[in-house]
């Protein structure tokens, strides 16, 4: 029995103790910006997961909108069945948040022999999740991802097209020449 509680406190203290892991959205998620993340603006968002390096996406809208670096990010116009509605997005981080207690208990036994911690950068281990997440609006300013919107379903359409677009094409001129 002995044995048994040296080999828990063994794992206990050599394990990393998940403390926030971030979400995994297989194609695309449709919730409320403020509850996936509290930076973003509350309105309804499309978010799908971005493995892409940072700034792809803006590189991407950019390109394809031909929007010479001016008002990239914000109320991008997007034709949709013949009507505009504008297009926002903001590039986002969860990052998975891990507690590494070995570091912790290493510092303490240098303390006790009168040496300095060193370990103090490795109590905390995090490991970064990128997503995207989409806002259109009409021209009244209108969430159209609501669910009584008319059109959220042709929308939806076109952001699912705008986000395999993106993940599927790594030189973005290809997408100003399939620009609709």
């Amino acid at each position: 029995m002995k044995y048994v509680y040296f080999i828990l406190i063994t794992l206990l203290i050599t394990s990393c103790i998940p403390i926030r892991i971030a979400p995994s959205i297989e194609d695309y998620k449709l919730t409320s910006g403020k509850k996936f993340k509290r930076q973003l603006p509350r309105e309804n968002a499309f978010v799908f997961e971005d493995p892409k390096d940072a700034n792809e996406f803006y590189n991407f809208i950019n390109t394809k909108y031909s929007l010479n670096h001016q008002m990239v990010e914000d109320n991008v116009p997007i034709h949709v069945n013949g009507e505009e509605y504008f297009l926002s997005f903001y590039e986002v981080e969860i990052p998975d948040k891990s507690l590494n207690l070995w570091p912790f208990f290493a510092n303490e036994a240098l303390k006790n022999k009168g040496i300095d911690p060193i370990f103090t950068d490795f109590y905390v281990k995090r490991k970064g999740n990128w997503y995207i997440a989409l806002y259109v609006s009409d021209a009244d300013m209108n969430d159209c991802l609501t669910a009584n919107y008319p059109f959220k379903e042709a929308i939806l359409s076109h952001l699912k097209e705008i986000k395999n677009e993106y993940l599927n094409t790594s030189n973005y001129f290809e997408a100003l020449l399939k620009m609709n």
